[in-house]
């Protein structure tokens, strides 16, 4: 029990073991915002951008949060040095707690740039992008996201490779890129890499609820988690996982589910203007996946361009 109550310490920085992983499309400033409710220390992670995308970009807006996302963990991707500087003074200016980089990502368009998991199967580019992402990142934790490798596994390699050269903790995902998202995750992977460092080591990759975190830690030893794809539309995860590890009632009711709709639906349309209510509807299929009603319901919500009738219609079925 201790074990779930104790926190991650990651650069003398306490966190709790229970962290929001990043998820394009899906982790952005409205949904964090919302995370915010329920799980006030919980580290979050941005969606991954390209340095280029973060140093060139005029608007500033894939840097944009606000004070309540934080504690926040800013992931950058990068295939060469070329912009690292200039983005991480613009990250380090806007102010966040971690910066971290991802070379785990097995996205098609990601890796056939070089960046993402193909930097695990280019150890000198992965060198060089290392040691400028630690030279700008002194003064707060610089985290790295990785797999189990590329086409081949050599998560001890580059793990090690990641530890000596600086980094404050990592994250593992163990499976291949040429995996994606298929099969059961290589435990046995995961334990090795946490028994050869020395840095704390997360787990990522297949964590919905607390009994698969609690297997995850008895086979692994694990830190902390990532938790990814088990929060989309699930702004409550967090919360929901920590008290279950304390031994705690969690329940989510339609009434809770609803608000979270119509705030998320809220959030959207204030960071994203009038395509918000084009952005909303991928999550909203979350919000409702397995009700009864989801069918009538997404129906509604996927022809309609009003916003109150959008409103009126989530009311309606989930009040």
């Amino acid at each position: 029990m201790s074990y779930w109550k104790e926190k991650v310490i990651i650069k003398g920085r306490e966190f709790p073991r229970f962290m929001g992983a990043p998820l394009d499309g899906v982790t952005d400033s409205p949904f964090r915002k919302l995370v915010r409710k329920f799980s006030k220390d919980e580290l979050l992670y941005t969606e991954m951008r390209h340095v280029a995308a973060v140093a060139n970009d005029p608007t500033n807006r894939p840097i944009t949060f606000e004070v309540s996302e934080r504690p926040l963990n800013f992931q950058f991707s990068a295939n060469n040095i070329d912009f690292i500087e200039k983005a991480c003074d613009k990250v380090l200016q806007k102010g966040v707690d971690s910066v971290d980089l991802n070379i785990g990502c097995p996205a098609k368009h990601t890796v056939g740039s070089g960046s993402g998991s193909a930097l695990m199967n280019d150890i000198p580019q992965l060198k060089q992008i290392l040691k400028l992402f630690r030279g700008k990142i002194t003064d707060i934790p610089f985290t790295v996201k990785m797999r189990a490798g590329f086409k081949k596994n050599n998560a001890l390699e580059v793990a090690q490779l990641l530890q000596d050269h600086g980094v404050d903790a990592i994250a593992i995902h163990p499976r291949l890129q040429s995996q994606k998202f298929a099969g059961i995750p290589d435990y046995s992977v995961a334990e090795a890499v946490k028994q050869q460092l020395d840095i704390p080591v997360l787990f990522s990759g297949g964590i919905v609820d607390f009994q698969s975190a609690k297997q995850v830690y008895e086979q692994t030893g694990v830190d902390g988690f990532l938790i990814g794809r088990g929060m989309w539309s699930k702004p409550w995860k967090l919360k929901e996982l920590q008290e279950h590890a304390e031994g705690n009632a969690f329940v989510v009711d339609n009434s809770i589910v609803l608000q979270c709709a119509l705030d998320h639906l809220d959030n959207v349309l204030d960071f994203y203007g009038a395509n918000g209510i084009y952005i909303f509807r991928k999550h909203l299929c979350n919000y409702i996946k397995g009700l009864p009603f989801a069918c009538d319901l997404k129906e509604v919500v996927m022809k309609s361009e009003a916003v109150k009738e959008v409103k009126d219609s989530l009311i309606k079925f989930l009040g």
